[in-house]
């Protein structure tokens, strides 16, 4: 059993190649990757998606990922020969106009020219993608390790928590068991009681068995009872499953509350009453656990 959150971070230096991958994961119903990537990491980002989904099943996923290549043909400087002949057209024409000889006139002048705008640019070269792509899937795969091994920690500190408050669920529902055949002899008394109070002597034995039964019957717990043994049960099974476990443990979180509930309506008894209010509290701490579970 994993946890949905994790971290890792790694960076790396290859032949000039920098590359710095961070990951963080939290829960989601899916799994959810938003990316933060290089431009020039464009054409990769469908083979990242793949390699996460391989170690990923839930969770929203942030990955920032940042490159920087100093190999010496990774820029390229370009002087724009048609402009500079141009500005030294121009300055010809200039030393015509003002008489003064072209040599003076263009002595020096190279400096200058080179200093204008989009005279000299700074080209990025194109990438070696096959390169890259291996830089980015051997990266990766490490931090996504990272992250997998900080999610296993997490999903067994997640074990431990939901083992103690079942146990507590289980503790509380035996309680309940207890309780519950004791609540028609309870519900009996009270009823003689009240109809003494109102001065009612002769009680029929046969009517008064009729209602004490009845009302047994719309108390009836048993089955939820054992229910709530089967869904723990599972649970406790499913826990201990590899992969992706998170939305049955979801779905069995809901079963215990549905089976609780039931119970806290039909058993009208104080004590019954007040085991349900912890047995939600117990399940409610379940609920927020298991919604980080993978």
């Amino acid at each position: 059993m994993r946890s949905m959150t994790g971290y890792g971070r790694k960076q790396i230096l290859v032949d000039g190649r920098e590359l710095t991958v961070e990951i963080k994961t939290v829960n989601h119903r899916f799994l959810d990757i938003a990316f933060r990537l290089p431009r020039a990491f464009a054409f990769a980002e469908d083979g990242i998606r793949k390699q996460m989904g391989e170690s990923l099943k839930r969770g929203h996923a942030d990955v920032n990922m940042t490159y920087r290549n100093s190999r010496s043909d990774a820029r390229e400087l370009v002087l724009d020969e048609a402009l500079v002949n141009k500005y030294a057209d121009a300055y010809r024409r200039i030393g015509l106009m003002t008489g003064c000889e072209e040599k003076e006139l263009l002595a020096g002048i190279s400096a200058f020219i080179a200093a204008q705008p989009d005279v000299l640019n700074l080209s990025v070269c194109e990438e070696d993608q096959e390169a890259v792509q291996a830089l980015i899937g051997d990266t990766l795969a490490d931090v996504l390790a990272s992250v997998c091994s900080m999610r296993e920690t997490e999903g067994q500190a997640l074990k431990e928590d939901l083992t103690f408050h079942l146990n507590q669920l289980a503790a509380i529902r035996d309680q309940i068991e207890t309780l519950a055949p004791k609540v028609p002899k309870a519900y009996q008394e009270k009823l003689q009681a009240r109809l003494a109070e109102l001065g009612v002597k002769e009680i029929d034995p046969a009517r008064l068995a009729q209602e004490v039964a009845l009302m047994a019957d719309r108390c009836a717990i048993d089955e939820e009872l054992s229910r709530l043994v089967s869904h723990i049960a599972q649970m406790r099974q499913t826990m201990e499953q590899e992969g992706e476990v998170g939305r049955r443990l979801d779905f069995l979180t809901q079963e215990l509350n549905r089976e609780v509930n039931t119970i806290g309506s039909k058993a009208s008894d104080a004590e019954i009453a007040k085991l349900v209010v912890a047995a939600k509290s117990e399940i409610e701490k379940i609920r927020e656990q298991v919604q980080n579970v993978e």
